[in-house]
């Protein structure tokens, strides 16, 4: 499922600005760890993006290890993960203001969180689940667009993906996150309100599925004609 939802809207009302979401891939049975699911994966979301974007050249992901580092691309460093692609060692969220690349985050119950700047037009991804809720990785994120573009939170969309919410998972942290919103005074937050626990025929979830899952992807571009 590649089509533009509606929880995207406000992302797309900003010229130059594209941001996408890939759901299950229903037709692919997947029964092993992260790793394997993404090796599995891997031709899914490269021809999601080709077909959404035209071009994966300039195709950067984060390694998501749980934690709030941040990194800037292009420029930073990586190394090539299990599907053999490169990702960006240590770091949860990946921010740019380079045309023309594409950023990408991918989760089976955490959140990914599109930012996107209406005045700069400097973006970011972030993946937040349980830690990167308790660590504020939407504070670091708007600190870094801020020193690196200018950025200020008034001018900031904010979009949380679906996730898992209780019942099904005993912290709220899209709620959370929500607040933190608020609190950093971002312009305009939209929490989708889908819990990827509720329906395995739409989402992933690494709680329902103990661990034997596949990744929804997020992505996010700022068109190189801009």
């Amino acid at each position: 499922m590649t089509e533009a939802l509606s929880f995207l809207d406000s992302i797309h009302s900003i010229p130059g600005i594209r941001a996408g979401w890939l759901e299950r891939v229903t037709d692919l049975p997947i029964t092993g760890d992260r790793d394997q699911a993404m090796v599995q994966l891997r031709s899914w979301h490269t021809a999601a993006l080709k077909n959404s974007t035209g071009s994966t050249a300039e195709w950067w992901r984060a390694e998501q290890v749980h934690g709030t580092e941040l990194a800037v691309v292009p420029g930073s460093p990586t190394l090539i993960a299990s599907d053999g692609l490169p990702v960006v060692p240590g770091v949860d969220g990946l921010i740019s203001l380079q045309p023309g690349i594409v950023l990408s985050i991918y989760v089976a119950d955490c959140g990914a969180i599109w930012l996107a700047d209406r005045k700069t037009r400097g973006v970011g991804l972030l993946h937040s689940g349980k830690n990167g809720t308790e660590g504020n990785i939407l504070g670091k994120a708007l600190t870094a667009m801020h020193d690196h573009f200018g950025t200020r939170p008034e001018d900031v969309v904010a979009v949380l993906s679906p996730c898992i919410r209780p019942p099904d998972y005993e912290v709220d942290f899209a709620a959370d996150i929500g607040k933190q919103a608020a609190s950093i005074g971002i312009g305009r937050f939209v929490d989708c309100g889908l819990n990827t626990a509720s329906d395995l025929t739409r989402f992933y979830s690494y709680r329902k599925e103990l661990g034997k899952t596949g990744r929804m992807m997020a992505w996010i571009t700022l068109d190189s004609q801009s």
